[in-house]
C-alpha cells in the first residue's frame, strides 16, 4: 500500500525529478501548500502572498523506499540553512519545508532534522515541520517538466539536474 510525502525545496522541477529517480517512489506531483489562498496558480504563488510553498507531493511504495531514506534525499537535494532562498530562487514559495502527514512522519522528520542540524554545526537548519493541508496542484505545464524537457527520469539515474525556465 502506498503512503504520501509532500516536500519543499526550492525550485519544484528539480526537486521533483530529484524524487522521480528512486526506486519505490510511483507517482509526483508538483504543487502548491502551506498557504492560504485556495487553488492558486503559479502567478498567485509567486507574488508571495499566498504563503504557499512550491512543493512535490509523492506517492511511494514503503516496501522499497522508507520515509527516512526520502528525508535523506530531501536534505541532499537542497541547502535547508538558506531561509527562503535555494540558489538564484528567492522568496517565501522557496522555503524548505516538510508537510507531514502522520504522526510517525512528523517524528521522523523532527529527528532526521536534528541528526542534519548536527552535520551542519554552526548553520542553522531553518527547515519547517508542519502539518499537510491541503495541495494544490501546478498547472499541467509545470508537471514533469524537466523530463518532458528531456532530462533522465530512469529510477537510479544519476545525470545532473539542469534547471532552466
Amino acid at each position: 500500500m502506498s503512503e504520501q510525502a509532500t516536500f519543499a525545496a526550492g525550485c519544484f522541477w528539480s526537486v521533483e525529478l530529484a524524487f522521480q529517480r528512486l526506486p519505490g517512489v510511483e507517482k509526483t506531483a508538483v504543487g502548491y501548500i502551506g498557504g492560504s489562498k485556495e487553488n492558486p496558480t503559479y502567478q498567485d504563488v509567486c507574488t508571495g502572498t499566498t504563503g504557499h510553498a512550491e512543493a512535490v507531493q509523492l506517492e511511494f511504495d514503503p516496501a522499497k523506499i522508507s520515509y527516512r531514506e526520502l528525508l535523506d534525499a530531501f536534505w541532499k537535494k537542497h541547502d535547508p540553512t538558506t531561509p527562503d532562498r535555494q540558489g538564484n530562487d528567492v522568496g517565501t514559495q522557496y522555503r524548505s519545508a516538510i508537510f507531514y502527514h502522520s504522526e510517525t512522519q512528523h517524528r521522523e522528520a523532527v529527528a532526521s532534522r536534528d541528526e542534519e542540524q548536527q552535520r551542519r554545526g554552526d548553520a542553522t537548519v531553518v527547515t519547517q515541520i508542519v502539518p499537510a493541508t491541503q495541495f494544490w496542484p501546478a498547472e499541467e505545464h509545470h508537471q514533469r517538466y524537466l523530463e518532458k524537457g528531456g532530462q533522465c527520469s530512469r529510477k537510479g539515474c544519476t545525470d545532473p539536474i539542469r534547471c532552466y525556465g
